[in-house]
């Protein structure tokens, strides 16, 4: 969907660009900006930034500071790098130490509201999605009604009717990944996508890894993040050009059709939840909930199917990103994997498979979860916010209109909090008994920010931590993550520093690993579990 130049304008474009930006270079206050590295005339930072953002800005953190601006051909953008800084400008959230417990707190800094919104997302934000979609929308009164929605139907307490149906797509996922461990990481995504579109929809799980339901999802979801990268489209660049016909707009009558075709998907997957809701056969879901309380959320028709659809699309990748992070992590850390696999035996024995009733007493499982979201983040910078007014900080100017950046990466390898923030050790998140959970100083969170901040916080974090949890500890139970060799009988030692960028999520680059069978029961056990499923 590239936008085709027509053919000789190219000197026209180049003159309007550099009025545009004299001019806006022209009028800007010219205040005390965050420091920052140097650029170019006019084009500032803009060919500076590689393709793994996250880590130039982490290098830039080191000389600049937690908090440093660069110059996007005119567009500021203020890169936030520690904690106390989001925290004050974002706002922050606050989990007691019982994850089961969840209560989001926004800070009283008044702040937060003025760093809530979102940039103008032309292509992504009102072509793809209608302007409906939660994480691109703006800052206000729509907003807002999603967002209820979406806590009410995804809050810690609500999530809990999700766990039954979780416990189950665990044991299938362990089942797929020892009868075919070379393909693990597709049965990862299929399960994730399976756990996901049960709790929206309430529908049967995915049975196969090939089901084209999932290559559609992703698709839709690479292809809103894609349009969201800057110089996409020229239209997120020169907004008029958003009003030109279709018929010499080639990229907007596709993007309409992208739109159209979507909101026709989501609409029949609620529209097959609706007909369950009036006939009283609807299972416990995320649309059943938004069906039922229509009145109450005041949300149309076509808001409530993209709001469903949002909460599917975004949480299968992310899950199953999370998923990969964890083997790539069992394999390099064997010692982590025996000492949870201890935990496991002495708490659920070898004759039944883990469930959450387990939870409280598996606290090297839960700090596992952590650890897995702390160590390689599946996005680690997240979507920009925007400032909505002129704001000082620190001394610092911080203009209205500003792309404002969190980075996660930086945060949760800060080494003034983790100081060995590179390895993998989930002790870090429990007290010297192993028995007790703890948080580390500063973070305000979880111990990690991977989750977002403040009022746009995950939506779905509560699904997420229940899906990690019981699924790492079903595997555990189930298999050992051991070393593969190649054809010459060398071992294959995967990297720990390679990622692929998928533009949802990111995660570790493909790599062979042996997923054993822990003992000759397993398969029976397995049996069993799969007969309360299918």
């Amino acid at each position: 969907m590239d936008f085709p130049v027509i053919p000789g304008s190219w000197q026209a474009l180049g003159l309007v660009t550099l009025i545009t930006l004299s001019v806006h270079l022209f009028f800007q206050p010219k205040h005390n900006l965050p420091p920052g590295p140097k650029g170019l005339p006019l084009l500032g930072n803009l060919f500076q930034l590689p393709q793994f953002q996250w880590l130039r800005f982490t290098e830039w953190k080191e000389e600049f500071g937690p908090i440093f601006s660069l110059n996007l051909a005119g567009q500021t953008v203020i890169v936030l790098n520690s904690h106390k800084v989001t925290a004050d400008l974002l706002g922050t959230s606050i989990h007691a130490p019982d994850i089961r417990v969840f209560l989001m707190i926004v800070t009283p800094d008044r702040r937060s509201a003025v760093y809530s919104d979102r940039p103008r997302f032309i292509m992504a934000g009102e072509i793809l999605t209608g302007k409906i979609f939660i994480a691109f929308s703006g800052y206000g009164e729509l907003w807002r009604k999603l967002r209820k929605a979406s806590h009410e139907g995804l809050n810690v307490r609500a999530s809990e009717v999700y766990q039954p149906s979780q416990e189950k797509e665990a044991a299938v996922l362990v089942d797929n990944m020892l009868k075919d461990p070379i393909s693990w990481d597709d049965h990862l995504k299929r399960s994730a996508a399976s756990t996901i579109l049960t709790a929206v929809y309430g529908m049967d799980p995915i049975k196969t890894k090939d089901d084209p339901l999932i290559t559609r999802i992703n698709d839709l979801m690479h292809r809103l993040v894609r349009a969201t990268l800057p110089g996409s489209f020229l239209v997120d660049i020169f907004p008029v050009m958003k009003h030109l016909p279709e018929a010499i707009a080639p990229w907007k009558k596709e993007g309409m059709e992208w739109h159209r075709k979507d909101t026709v998907m989501f609409q029949e997957f609620m529209d097959g939840v609706r007909k369950q809701v009036n006939a009283g056969e609807a299972k416990p879901s995320f649309a059943a909930g938004l069906i039922e309380k229509k009145k109450t959320h005041q949300l149309s028709t076509k808001e409530e199917s993209w709001l469903a659809g949002t909460m599917f699309g975004a949480g299968a990748e992310t899950t199953a990103a999370a998923l990969s992070v964890f083997i790539l992590a069992m394999r390099l850390y064997p010692n982590v994997m025996k000492k949870a696999q201890a935990e496991i035996d002495a708490v659920v024995g070898r004759d039944r498979l883990p469930t959450f009733e387990d939870r409280k007493n598996l606290p090297y499982i839960r700090a596992i979860v952590k650890e897995v979201l702390r160590w390689r983040p599946v996005g680690p910078l997240g979507l920009p916010r925007r400032a909505m007014k002129d704001d000082f900080y620190e001394g610092y100017f911080i203009p209205k209109g500003s792309l404002v950046i969190a980075n996660v990466w930086a945060m949760n390898r800060d080494p003034a909090i983790f100081p060995d923030y590179d390895e993998f050790r989930p002790e870090r998140f429990l007290d010297k008994t192993g028995t007790l959970e703890i948080v580390p100083p500063d973070t305000h969170n979880q111990g990690h920010v991977t989750f977002g901040f403040g009022r746009r916080i995950c939506i779905g974090l509560n699904i997420a931590n229940q899906a990690l949890f019981i699924d790492i500890a079903s595997l555990l139970w189930a298999a050992s993550i051991e070393a593969a060799y190649d054809e010459t009988g060398a071992e294959i030692i995967p990297s720990r520093t390679e990622c692929v960028d998928e533009g949802l999520v990111v995660r570790p680059v493909p790599f062979h690993c042996k997923i054993a069978p822990r003992s000759e029961d397993v398969d029976a056990m397995l049996a069993m579990a799969k007969k309360k499923i299918w």
